[in-house]
């Protein structure tokens, strides 16, 4: 194997590499807005169990990851360290995920515990081992500094994509009353068809990611040479990889935008729904208007990377971003914003949310392709590539966080007076304003923290293309070596 392609890949590549995050975003979408409903209130599981759980499979996950990650970086078989890991992933990936929405037929209640944990510690485990390579790909397929944004930016698009098709399939199309069922979200069937839809999309995302980069294995980079490994080596390598100062900028920055976007996703309902007053319909709309979001995102992300690189790109639109987000909030505490009801104030509102939702996900976008960046940072001080454990290691602080922003949420909504299911039948101006006032402050605080230490990584484009030719410069020396 040679070394990394240099030069842009083709569009199919790119293409290919970005529609396998569709993959993640559905399982994302499913597992964390809906898994949850779906256990305690249609098969009537007891929620602490579900939650119980959910736990568990978790921590399995987040815990796995560096170990996947290691694995991967120094897998050695004739297809390369990657598509080993994400062919053998793909039929169990697709498999249990559809037995999680299928559950076996004529058991209910708390029987379905052990199924639900059974599951969802498969599904987690399956997607590990095709999530941690295929991401790790991004910096093998290219060592372009731009490219990398592009490529990173697809994934970004395809995830929101895939995700927000699956959710909007699920709501506006299965769940729908029948003559037995008047309520279409009690419609088990069409939560049994989601899982069926969703586990071939993700066949077929996973099928597609794999694929489309096979061609390029050859070019791709070789494990380091075989050695005698102790799971003291392994484990002491680990935290020689991550302790890259850029890293743990990235690692730290990860979890406080993850705070803030389970802040967000919390309380979403309850500011479009109690401190908007937005019926079904404008909700129904403004959730669509995600597509147009990520569109504009895929065209920022790689303008403004180019423009200003990719750490000082996502503090100028992370700042702008992470502004308007709770400005409307503030504005209507302040009085200036239209009543609610008027036509005004839901023009006002989506207007707001393309726009700034947009440059969130470009803010994802340029992160994670400063992910990338940091592979050739590393081996300078480890002697090692490590692609595999430093994506690893974003996948798992992404997991491990996930509970961290609606632990905060329920807290301002406890502070707010919102008793659980009481829904806004009983809310007062004084909770509705503690409500948006939590939400502002949490939110600003969050990205605040964020953007504190996405300052602190440390690779802009100058460094990147010195640690290119370092790195090309320590080859060549070797091969040399070698050849006398």
């Amino acid at each position: 194997m040679t070394t990394a392609i240099a030069a842009k890949p083709n569009l199919l590549t790119r293409i290919s590499f970005g529609i396998g995050g569709a993959a993640s975003g559905i399982k994302d979408n499913g597992f964390e807005y809906v898994l949850l409903f779906f256990y305690s209130n249609i098969l009537g599981v007891d929620a602490g169990l579900v939650a119980l759980a959910l736990l568990f499979a978790l921590i399995i996950d987040a815990v796995s990851d560096p170990v996947v990650g290691y694995w991967s970086d120094n897998l050695r078989t004739r297809f390369g360290r990657r598509h080993p890991m994400m062919y053998g992933a793909l039929i169990p990936v697709a498999i249990s995920y559809f037995l999680t929405w299928n559950p076996p037929a004529g058991v209910s209640g708390n029987d379905l515990f052990l199924w639900l944990l059974a599951t969802t510690i498969f599904v987690r485990l399956a997607f590990t081992f095709y999530e941690v390579p295929s991401t790790a790909l991004a910096a093998e397929l290219t060592q372009d500094y731009d490219a990398r944004t592009s490529l990173m930016s697809l994934r970004y698009f395809f995830a929101w994509f895939g995700g927000l098709t699956i959710q909007i399939l699920l709501f506006w199309f299965l769940l729908v009353p029948t003559p037995d069922i008047p309520v279409g979200v009690f419609n088990v069937g069409g939560w049994n068809t989601y899982g069926s839809v969703a586990a071939v999309c993700i066949f077929l995302a996973v099928l597609v990611c794999a694929a489309g980069t096979h061609r390029h294995i050859p070019n791709l980079k070789a494990p380091p040479p075989a050695r005698q490994l102790t799971l003291g080596l392994i484990f002491k390598e680990i935290f020689e990889t991550v302790s890259n100062p850029s890293f743990r900028a990235l690692f730290l920055a990860t979890l406080f935008g993850l705070i803030a976007s389970g802040i967000s996703a919390t309380l979403n309902q309850y500011i479009n729904t109690i401190f908007w007053g937005f019926d079904n319909e404008q909700i129904a709309k403004i959730t669509a208007a995600v597509y147009i979001s990520a569109v504009l995102a895929l065209i920022i992300a790689p303008l403004i990377g180019k423009t200003f690189g990719k750490k000082r790109g996502a503090i100028v639109i992370g700042v702008l971003a992470f502004s308007i987000a709770p400005m409307p909030v503030i504005l209507r505490l302040l009085g200036f914003l239209p009543p609610n009801g008027s036509e005004d104030l839901f023009n006002i509102i989506i207007s707001i949310t393309i726009f700034d939702l947009a440059l969130i996900i470009a803010t994802q976008m340029l992160m994670g392709s400063m992910v990338a960046d940091i592979v050739e940072d590393s081996p300078l001080q480890t002697g090692r590539r490590s692609e595999g454990i430093f994506f690893a290691g974003i996948s798992f602080i992404r997991k491990l966080s996930q509970g961290a922003g609606v632990l905060t949420a329920s807290a301002v909504l406890s502070v707010a007076g919102f008793a659980q299911g009481g829904g806004g039948a009983g809310a007062t101006p004084e909770s509705i304003r503690a409500l948006g006032l939590g939400y502002a402050v949490c939110l600003l605080t969050a990205w605040t923290l964020m953007l504190i230490c996405v300052s602190f990584y440390r690779i802009s484009r100058e460094s990147h293309a010195e640690n290119l030719r370092a790195l090309g410069e320590r080859e060549a020396a070797a091969t040399l070596a070698g050849s006398d």
